[in-house]
């Protein structure tokens, strides 16, 4: 039990959840597509970053280490969109290979800007005047979107959301974020007007997202409406209690059935019940996750909790909604659930820094040792002439 202790250190709530989700993934990886080894190897490697990074004192992010970060994600995203993949004259560039696994880089980039945004907003003292913020805060928020969107509008948009949350938070003038959004989606219309105009100058991906808006607006016969009836299907066939582990039937006629539709085949095999209990799942690591941030030491910890836990939640949503034909399709994976490596991995990484804020070790619980440590050795002194 001890060695438990010390491997597992922080809120108990989170690594339970976190393993439960973990080790439930499992059973609708392997039911829908039964490579279930590579699944094995990307589960352990995550919870393994997880133990590793829960071990790295949060304050270590709010030095040169999540600028660090961040460079590193906007380096390597450029490398991704750089190399100029397509399919089918879309543009496909959203992955990296290293040592011969895919890597997404939009995952890592999305954590290192909301650590780089939570380090910005805890060291900034006074108000934010809105160009100001421009040099300092919100470039990278802009600089990151932009590079992730001819690829994957839908985890562009996500970004952004997630780091607008995240300035709300952190007290950000409300008016300047409504003039955030008013840019963001300016750039986003121009964007795609230019797309339009000069289909040559860029790949991308806008005759698919217009494709995916309108299919999901109006009823017909192509690839996306396939998907989307047959996942409704699915989850109409689970009922109350479901087929039963292994059982269902429509998972096989579903693309993406082991990722961005899981959720569907989770219903389907464990009714209505078994979703239910993913989203209370997603709902208890939410709450557990405003527990940490109610007790973190400072600042920075407080928001780099929201932010990766709302991103992860939101992520999850999202996920759900498109299986149950609410949101159009979207790629977003459910994480901790899906098979994937960069979605596991990144998952399990910002759980790890959650964790790190939850064990304490920021500025202020070193400040309040310190102190106890004084206030001890001041003790022994007096105690000490006190004998003499």
């Amino acid at each position: 039990m001890e060695i438990f202790n010390r491997l597992f250190q922080g809120s108990t709530q989170i690594w339970v959840i976190t393993m439960l989700l973990a080790v439930f993934s499992f059973l609708p990886v392997f039911s829908a597509s039964s490579s279930i080894g590579m699944h094995m190897i990307h589960v352990g490697f995550g919870l393994l970053l997880a133990i590793l990074t829960h071990r790295i004192p949060y304050r270590f992010w709010r030095g040169p280490l999540s600028p660090l970060l961040l460079w590193i994600s906007i380096i390597l995203l450029a490398f991704t969109i750089a190399q100029g993949a397509t399919i089918s004259g879309a543009n496909s560039s959203r992955w990296i290979y290293i040592f011969g696994m895919s890597f997404q880089t939009s995952a890592l980039a999305n954590v290192s800007l909301l650590l780089f945004i939570s380090r910005t907003i805890s060291k900034k003292e006074g108000v934010w005047k809105f160009k100001e913020s421009f040099q300092t805060l919100l470039w990278p928020i802009f600089l990151i979107c932009a590079l992730v969107l001819p690829a994957n509008l839908s985890t562009s948009i996500l970004i952004f959301i997630n780091s607008i949350i995240l300035l709300f938070v952190g007290g950000y003038n409300s008016k300047h974020i409504a003039k955030l959004f008013g840019l963001g989606t300016a750039f986003l219309i121009v964007f795609i007007l230019t797309a339009k105009a000069f289909p040559d100058m860029i790949p991308n991906r806008v005759d698919t997202w217009i494709s995916r808006i309108e299919t999901f607006a109006i009823e017909g016969e192509n690839a996306e409406n396939y998907q989307k009836k047959i996942a409704m299907t699915a989850i109409a066939e689970g009922k109350i209690t479901g087929l039963g582990p292994g059982r269902g039937l429509h998972k096989h006629f579903l693309p993406q059935n082991n990722s961005d539709f899981i959720y569907a085949t989770i219903v389907e095999e464990y009714g209505l019940i078994g979703g239910t209990v993913i989203v209370l799942m997603y709902l208890w690591f939410m709450l557990a996750c405003v527990r940490v941030t109610n007790r973190a030491k400072d600042l920075f910890g407080r928001l780099i909790v929201i932010g990766l836990s709302f991103s992860i939640c939101l992520q999850a949503l999202i996920n759900m909604a498109v299986a149950t034909s609410l949101f159009p399709i979207t790629g977003q994976t459910l994480p901790l659930v899906s098979a994937g490596g960069s979605s596991i991995w990144m998952t399990c990484f910002a759980i790890g820094i959650i964790l790190s804020v939850s064990r304490g070790r920021g500025d202020g619980e070193i400040m309040d040792h310190d102190i106890k440590t004084f206030q001890d050795l001041e003790i022994k002194s007096l105690n000490i002439q006190g004998d003499e």
